[in-house]
């Protein structure tokens, strides 16, 4: 099997080498910034190219960009007349992004937070798949069994659906951490004490429903201790006011 992609940012380079350390041939790597094609293509043994007319044709070619840039990239691809299965990687994005320019279309969506400094397990990453067709849908779960032990075959509304909980699964609960951190900071106060509180938090998931593990003085409606929390934060508007709007919703959730 052949693969190209187009993009070199996160998913690109984390799916890239991951492909590549199971000898799936990794053919070419386009991106906009031509070094960044070069820095990716030379760790995966590729063919950096700076134009996607440029393309030849692969078993599976992937798009992982922005999602505001799929649209945009699909369109040079149906203009250049390319022939081959073509997957974006979006969770929100729809498999029509692709069909509307008639390309053999398909995703290839893994549910996980890629930062370039960080390892990716990917036999625990699920990985969701869909396509226009059922044999390319076939080729796909080739292509996922060789990285992940989890595979699904969602919808591109199911797969919105996930995306939009992995946002507050995912990034609020960290941008809460972001904030959680500076409070200590400004305070002097060694941030690494919240870890095993968070993985605890975390751990509990395995067994219990989000619901019944909810604590906390909003749960509890503990009026003393969210007064007293809002006066600390009263030089901070924004942390303020997203800790008034999830103190009410947990009460209102815990009625």
């Amino acid at each position: 099997m052949r693969i190209s992609i187009i993009g070199a940012g996160r998913v690109a380079t984390h799916l890239a080498i991951a492909l590549f350390q199971k000898d799936i041939c990794i053919h070419s790597i386009y991106s906009q910034t031509l070094t960044n094609a070069q820095r990716l293509a030379k760790q995966v043994q590729a063919q950096p190219i700076q134009a996607l007319k440029q393309l030849e044709l692969v078993d599976i070619l992937i798009i992982a960009v922005s999602d505001a840039q799929i649209d945009h990239v699909a369109r040079q691809l149906a203009e250049n007349q390319y022939q081959g299965l073509t997957v974006h990687t979006s969770g929100s994005t729809s498999l029509n992004v692709l069909c509307q320019y008639q390309l053999r279309a398909g995703v290839f969506y893994p549910l996980q937070t890629f930062s370039l400094n960080q390892k990716i397990d990917w036999l625990q990453t699920p990985i969701f798949l869909e396509a226009s067709h059922s044999s390319d849908l076939s080729q796909l779960h080739q292509l996922a069994d060789q990285l992940s032990n989890k595979i699904y075959h969602y919808d591109s509304q199911q797969r919105l659906s996930l995306h939009l909980a992995a946002v507050f699964a995912c990034n609020f609960s960290n941008y809460c951490y972001d904030i959680a951190q500076q409070l200590l900071q400004n305070q002097q106060v060694d941030p690494d004490l919240l870890l095993p509180l968070i993985q605890g938090t975390a751990n509990k998931l395995k067994q219990q429903t989000a619901y019944e593990n909810q604590t906390g003085p909003a749960m509890r409606h503990d009026d003393n201790i969210l007064q007293l929390h809002q006066q600390e934060l009263q030089h901070y508007a924004e942390w303020l006011k997203i800790y008034q709007l999830m103190s009410d919703a947990i009460r209102h959730r815990h009625k």
